[in-house]
């Protein structure tokens, strides 16, 4: 069973969380000629790291990324070496299935706490212990800022800048992963893309609905919405990137559809939209 390449597209599997696991996904994705899959964690673990990486070469499917790493902030230094052992054990499923990367969602405030500025130091902290593990590995750790609607309980890495300053001081094995519905608000764009180079790891796509009744679980699939994809798209290429373009869609209203319709719907939309 072999992938029939379309283009780079890559289908990050919680746009079908709610119908398929990974190995309905690999099948998916082979059927569909859609030849790239990022997977999250929690559907890896339940289908078991090796069958899921044997799976993934057997249908010739590209690994784009695997979702994720981070949550470091905690509020005593029992939860923040959990984190640690978490990520590193992310690191080596990252390593197995030959992800691109290892997308990494840094964290946001621990329960109770106003400590901004101690919250993105526990980030650089984490980062910073963890860097030569994937180092070792030869695993990219993609740095995903994530909207600042989100800062409080998800990522306090809130701008591409932000991303590419960790990235500038940790150095060697650091990248960043744009995701359109999260940077394309940012006047600093384009700038910040140029500046990235080399060091973008990936480049997810989906929508921003108007209006968005939930900033986490209404994206919209591409087209649907406001964000000029092509543009950011262009952004990307002309910074060098050549990797895969990930459709990663967390949508309750795309939940409720048959995978198969999403699929179809992405390919569409990739090839008229992206």
């Amino acid at each position: 069973m072999t992938a029939r390449a379309i283009g780079p597209l890559s289908l990050n599997t919680v746009t079908v969380k709610e119908r398929w696991g990974l190995a309905e996904c690999i099948e998916g994705c082979a059927r569909h000629g859609i030849p790239g899959i990022s997977p999250w964690r929690d559907v890896l673990q339940a289908m078991g790291v090796e069958r899921a990486a044997r799976q993934i070469r057997d249908a010739g499917l590209h690994v784009s990324g695997l979702c994720r790493g981070g949550m470091f902030p905690a509020n005593d230094a029992a939860g923040r070496r959990a984190a640690i052992a978490d990520n590193r054990r992310a690191i080596d499923e990252a390593q197995a299935i030959g992800a691109a990367c290892l997308v990494m969602v840094c964290g946001g405030l621990p329960p109770g706490s106003r400590d901004l500025p101690g919250a993105r130091a526990m980030v650089r902290d984490g980062l910073a212990e963890i860097l030569p593990y994937a180092r070792d590995a030869g695993v990219v750790l993609g740095l995903e800022p994530l909207h600042p609607g989100t800062c409080a309980d998800r990522s306090v890495l809130s701008t591409l800048g932000q991303a590419l300053d960790l990235c500038d001081a940790l150095g060697p094995g650091m990248g960043v992963a744009v995701d359109v519905y999260h940077v394309w608000w940012d006047p600093d764009l384009d700038r910040q893309m140029a500046r990235a180079g080399s060091r973008i790891a990936g480049f997810h796509v989906c929508d921003w609905l108007v209006p968005t009744t939930d900033l986490v679980f209404d994206r919209g699939m591409m087209g649907d919405g406001v964000i000029d994809i092509p543009a950011v798209r262009a952004m990307a290429e002309a910074a060098g990137y050549r990797g895969a373009l990930e459709c990663e869609l967390l949508s309750r209203r795309w939940w409720g559809e048959d995978p198969d319709r999403v699929l179809e719907t992405i390919k569409e939309r990739h090839a008229t939209v992206c």
